[in-house]
C-alpha cells in the first residue's frame, strides 16, 4: 500500500513571533520536549517495521521542528529507510543546515515558509541556496497578505527560476483580493487559484482515511487534520492501521487548506504535484506552469 502520513506531535513552540500565529515565541518545557522526543522515537521505530508499505511522511508541527535535534535525527533516519519514498517537513528554515550532510537528499525534502517580519530576505535566500547546494528538493512559500506583495515579488526574483514559490491565500477576510491582486499573485504562483478558494468537499471522494491520514503523538489516526474523529491507532493490535483505512467520502462542507484538499480527488492535485505532493512541489516548473496558465487564459 502507498501511504501518506501527516505527523503532528505535541511540539508547540517556535522561535518566530508572527502576529497571526498562536504559537509565536512560545516555549515548551524541558519535560514537554523530552515527551515529544519519546513519542517521535516511537513513531520512527514503528515506521521502520512497515517495510511492506511505501511510506511518505510530512511533518506538520505546531511550531518549528528543525531547531530541535530529535526532529533532525528522526528526519535523517527516516530518509535512509528503503521503504520510505519521501519524508518532508514544514519549516521556517531558521535552523542551521549542517545536519543535512547525514541525510539522504533523494528522500528528504523541505516545505519552507518565508516570514518577512522575522528574518532578512537575504538570510532566508542564503538558506535556500544552501539547500540547493546540498542537493535537497524544496519549495518556498509566503502568506498572501497584502503587506507581503512587495516581498513576494522580490523573493521570486531572488530565487532560482526552477524553485516553486507558492502563496498561501489569506481567506479569513471575504473578498480580500481584488482582480488585479489575483493577477499580480498568479504571476508569481500560477497555482494560486487552487489555494484561493474553499473547495466544496461534502460527499466528495478523498484519499484521506484511505491511503492518507494524520497522526498525533499518541499514535491516534484521523482522516485528516480537519476531521477530528479518531479512526484507529497505529500502536493498538495487529494491523491496526490497515484495519482503520478504507474509502471514505468527505463529511466537511468545504476544505480550504493545501494539506487537506490535495487529497481530494476532484481537485486534480495528485496530477499537478505527483511525487512532490508532500513537499508542495509541482511536476511542472514555474515557467511551464505560467505558460500553461497563459494558454488557458
Amino acid at each position: 500500500m502507498k501511504l501518506s502520513i501527516l505527523y503532528r506531535g505535541p511540539l508547540s513552540s517556535c522561535d518566530y513571533a508572527c502576529g497571526y500565529c498562536p504559537f509565536a515565541k512560545t516555549r515548551n518545557t524541558a519535560a514537554e520536549l523530552a515527551d515529544d522526543a519519546a513519542r517521535l522515537r516511537r513513531f520512527v521505530g514503528w515506521t521502520a517495521q512497515r517495510s511492506e508499505h511505501s511510506v511518505g511522511i510530512l511533518f506538520t508541527p505546531w511550531g518549528e521542528a528543525l531547531i530541535r535535534r530529535h526532529y533532525r535525527d528522526a528526519l535523517t533516519e527516516l530518509s535512509w529507510m528503503p521503504h520510505v519514498r519521501r519524508v518532508a517537513v514544514q519549516t521556517n528554515l531558521s535552523a542551521r543546515l549542517g545536519w543535512l550532510g547525514k541525510a539522504n537528499p533523494e528522500k528528504l525534502a523541505l516545505w519552507c515558509t518565508y516570514h518577512p517580519s522575522q528574518v532578512k530576505m537575504a538570510d532566508f535566500v542564503a538558506q535556500c541556496s544552501e539547500l540547493a547546494r546540498r542537493g535537497f528538493r524544496y519549495s518556498v512559500g509566503i502568506v498572501g497578505l497584502k503587506e507581503n506583495f512587495d516581498a513576494m515579488q522580490e523573493l521570486r526574483q531572488l530565487l532560482p527560476a526552477d524553485t516553486y514559490l507558492w502563496v498561501n491565500a489569506y481567506k479569513r477576510v471575504a473578498d480580500y483580493y481584488s482582480p488585479s491582486d489575483v493577477t499580480k499573485i498568479e504571476a508569481i504562483d500560477p497555482l494560486f487559484g487552487l489555494n484561493n478558494q474553499y473547495h466544496r468537499s461534502l460527499g466528495e471522494e478523498c484519499a484521506a482515511g484511505e491511503t492518507a491520514f494524520s497522526l498525533d503523538g499518541d499514535g491516534n489516526m484521523y482522516r485528516c487534520h480537519f476531521i477530528k474523529r479518531k479512526i484507529g491507532n497505529i500502536y493498538e493490535g495487529d494491523n491496526g492501521m490497515e484495519r482503520a483505512l478504507k474509502p471514505r467520502l468527505c463529511e466537511n462542507t468545504v476544505c480550504g487548506c493545501h494539506i487537506g484538499y490535495v487529497h481530494m480527488k476532484r481537485t486534480g492535485a495528485e496530477k499537478i504535484f505527483g511525487e512532490g505532493i508532500l513537499e508542495r512541489i509541482p511536476v511542472r516548473s514555474p515557467k511551464e506552469l505560467l505558460q500553461a496558465s497563459s494558454l488557458v487564459d
